[in-house]
C-alpha cells in the first residue's frame, strides 16, 4: 500500500516551504496589483489559529488513531486492489469531510467552534490556515465510518493531509475560474462564495476537494458576477473580539450560553439554542440561514 513513514506529518513538513513561497508569491501578486489582500494584524491571527489547532491536533492525534485503529479492527470490508483502494478512499475520506463540513454549518455548537475559520473580513492564502481551533476534539469521528469500511487510519489521515493542502490553496482571489475543473473539483471560485457573508451564498459549496457532493446534496451554489462576495460573518465581530483572539475563539460559545439560559424557556427551547441550527431563536428575533434566503426570494 504505502511505506508507514509517509503520513501527514511528512506531508505537512515538505509542504511548508511550498506554502511559504507561495504566500510571498501571492503578497507580491497583491502589492504590484494593488489588490490590499493582506493586513498585518489578520495574518498574524491567522497563524496564530493554526499554531494552536497544531498543538491541539498533536495532543489529540493518539486518541484519534485509537477510536480509528478500533474502527479499522472491526472492518466490514478489504479492498484488495491498490489502485482501487486509494480512489474509494479518497472518495470517501472527501465525502467523510463534506459531512463534517455540514454539520459544522448546521449545528450552532460545533458552528461555534468553526466560526473562527469565517470570521475574516480577508481573504488570501492565509485564510486557510485560520483554523476553527477546537476541530481536533472531535474531527475524527466523522472519519471512523471509512475505516470500518477497511482503510488504514493512517491511510486516511495522509489523504485528509493531503486534500487539506489542496484546500488550504483555493483560498485566493487571484485565480478567477480553472476552466473544465470547474465541474468536478471545489475551487477558489467555489470556496469564495463558501467564505462569503452574502445571504444567497450562506452554507454553500461544503466540499475541500470535490465539488460533486455540493451538487448532489443541494448545496452547490456557483459565484455570480451580480453579486461580489463579502467577506466574513453576518453578524461581524466586535472591535474587542476582532482585537483579542481568544474572545474571536470563544465569541459564539459566549452568545450560544447567553441565549440558552434566558429565563422563561423550555428544556427543548435551551436545547435548541445549542443544537439547533444556527440563527434559531425562540422568539423569532434571529433568523436562520434558510430563513434569511427564503425571505430574499420572496
Amino acid at each position: 500500500m504505502m511505506p508507514d513513514w509517509l503520513n501527514q506529518e511528512v506531508l505537512y513538513t515538505y509542504s511548508v516551504p511550498f506554502f511559504v513561497a507561495v504566500i510571498l508569491a501571492e503578497m507580491f501578486f497583491s502589492h504590484r496589483q494593488s489588490l490590499n489582500l493582506y493586513r498585518q494584524g489578520d495574518l498574524l491571527k491567522n497563524l496564530y489559529f493554526a499554531l494552536i489547532n497544531i498543538g491541539l491536533d498533536l495532543v489529540m492525534k493518539g486518541f484519534a488513531f485509537f477510536m480509528l485503529g478500533w474502527a479499522y479492527t472491526h472492518r466490514v470490508i478489504e479492498v484488495e486492489n491498490v489502485w482501487l483502494y486509494w480512489l474509494i478512499l479518497v472518495l470517501l475520506q472527501d465525502f467523510a469531510y463534506y459531512v463534517h463540513h455540514f454539520m459544522d454549518h448546521h449545528i450552532r455548537l460545533f458552528w461555534a467552534v468553526h466560526i473562527t475559520h469565517h470570521s475574516s473580513e480577508h481573504f488570501n492564502i492565509t485564510t486557510g490556515f485560520r483554523s476553527p481551533v477546537f476541530q481536533p476534539l472531535y474531527r475524527y469521528f466523522y472519519f471512523m465510518p471509512v475505516a470500518f469500511l477497511g482503510f488504514e487510519p493512517l491511510h486516511i489521515m495522509f489523504s485528509y493531509a493531503a486534500t487539506q493542502i489542496y484546500g488550504t490553496l483555493i483560498h485566493t482571489q487571484t485565480i478567477k475560474k480553472m476552466g473544465v475543473f470547474e465541474h468536478f473539483m471545489v475551487t477558489p471560485s467555489h470556496h469564495r462564495v463558501h467564505h462569503a457573508s452574502n445571504v444567497v451564498y450562506l452554507d454553500k459549496n461544503m466540499g475541500m476537494f470535490l465539488i460533486i457532493w455540493d451538487k448532489i446534496f443541494g448545496t452547490f451554489k456557483p459565484e455570480q458576477d451580480n453579486e461580489p462576495v463579502r467577506y466574513g460573518i453576518v453578524t461581524p465581530l466586535t472591535p474587542e473580539q476582532e482585537l483579542h483572539p481568544v474572545k474571536t475563539i470563544t465569541h459564539e460559545f459566549e452568545a450560544i450560553w447567553k441565549d440558552a439560559t434566558q429565563s422563561n424557556l423550555t428544556v427543548g427551547q435551551r436545547l435548541k439554542y445549542i443544537f439547533g441550527p444556527p440563527g434559531w431563536s425562540h422568539d423569532g428575533s434571529k433568523q436562520t440561514s434558510k430563513q434569511m434566503q427564503a425571505a430574499l426570494k420572496t
